[in-house]
């Protein structure tokens, strides 16, 4: 079982939540979702989600689940439907570490050590791409094309991990040349993940189809696009459109 679920961002802006409790745990989830504009109501407001963080929490949960809801209950991830993950956020960016309810202070300690890598100005970036959006689909109709293209300046003229000017991405897109089809060779040197290079890693995340023999481990194709096209053959294919990424094993 996945005990970590399925990552989503639910928009709560001026939309109802319950919030149970009192203390400075229900504080804590009383900022959280102030900040993320939700209108806080009681257990009996007109609600699909609640945040529940008080110290006998299980009559709490039996009414609300009873009312079909999606609870959060504080400390107790073998009562929640969903867990609230560490936040790093530069809006409209938003990065979000989850443990499934492991630890939070796992995830407390991860954000910790992300954070500094994160530049203040990424959520500018983010706008500038946003208002570009138009002419980057003109630039690139074809939507793989456009996803190889922003993701080679994503790696280069554009890293995230770097602060941009206001000018930066209306100078890639002056500059910026039509990504070539292409095939890359990735030539495993085991099976583990961990393993692969940073630009092997890339190129998974960027490739439109998988080429791979039947033995590549799930692991390492999972590093790729969830809808990347995968293809088990002995030989790439040759002639498609956009990057194809063949896999092999270590000889």
């Amino acid at each position: 079982m996945k005990r970590s679920g399925l990552p989503v961002f639910l928009r709560l802006d001026g939309r109802p939540v319950i919030l149970v409790g009192d203390g400075a745990m229900a504080e804590a989830k009383r900022r959280l979702l102030e900040r993320a504009g939700a209108v806080l109501v009681g257990e009996d407001g007109n609600a699909s989600v609640a945040l529940i963080a008080c110290d006998d929490p299980e009559p709490v949960v039996a009414r609300l689940k009873a009312r079909g809801m999606l609870l959060n209950v504080a400390d107790r991830p073998d009562l929640c439907d969903f867990t609230l993950p560490a936040i790093i956020e530069r809006d409209p960016v938003t990065i979000a570490i989850g443990t499934g309810g492991a630890s939070a202070g796992l995830a407390a300690a991860l954000r910790q050590r992300i954070e500094p890598l994160i530049p203040a100005g990424l959520g500018a970036l983010a706008d500038a791409l946003a208002q570009a959006r138009e002419a980057i689909r003109a630039r690139w109709p074809d939507g793989g094309a456009r996803r190889r293209a922003l993701g080679a300046a994503l790696a280069g003229p554009l890293d995230p991990l770097r602060e941009q000017d206001s000018g930066a991405v209306a100078r890639w897109l002056a500059d910026a040349e039509a990504p070539e089809d292409r095939i890359e060779t990735i030539v495993l040197t085991s099976p583990d993940p961990d393993d692969l290079t940073l630009r092997q890693a890339r190129l998974l995340a960027q490739a439109d189809r998988l080429s791979h023999r039947a033995e590549i481990p799930a692991a390492i194709l999972d590093r790729a696009r969830a809808d990347a096209e995968r293809i088990v053959c002995d030989t790439p294919p040759v002639g498609l459109p956009g990057l194809t990424v063949d896999l092999s094993p270590a000889p």
